[in-house]
């Protein structure tokens, strides 16, 4: 068993796949569009073969709330502490919030948290 992809709602289809192709080194399939039920998705994948689906569709216009019930973060390991802290102030540097610096959590995850173009937050562990 295993999870095929997790899909997410946004509101600017383009920019949320140039923010994870970009920095999270994914690969994107071309856009698929159905005009008829004003919807775009993009599948994102990643080099473990896990994918993320970008979904727009005309009407879907929920703001992003944080604490809120349903997924919290989606997690991505870098493979070591100096590329989480590299990442991350990379991101940093281009102006993305960083919403909790490089550390050691209490139950031994090294990790940062930020938020992608969205509102949505992520994790960058080992």
């Amino acid at each position: 068993m295993k999870i095929e992809h997790i899909a997410i709602w946004v509101k600017d289809i383009e920019r949320m796949k140039e923010f994870y192709t970009h920095y999270f080194a994914a690969e994107s399939n071309s856009r698929y569009v159905n005009e008829k039920k004003g919807f775009a998705s993009y599948f994102l994948t990643f080099s473990s073969g896990s994918r993320l689906e970008l979904m727009k569709k005309v009407g879907i216009n929920k703001e992003a709330q944080p604490d809120q019930l349903g997924w919290a973060h989606v997690a991505f390991s870098v493979g070591s502490k100096e590329e989480v802290d590299r990442l991350t102030e990379r991101i940093r540097e281009d102006g993305y919030m960083i919403l909790g610096e490089p550390r050691t959590t209490g139950d031994g995850y090294y990790e940062s948290v930020i938020e992608d173009p969205e509102g949505n937050i992520i994790e960058i562990t080992i």
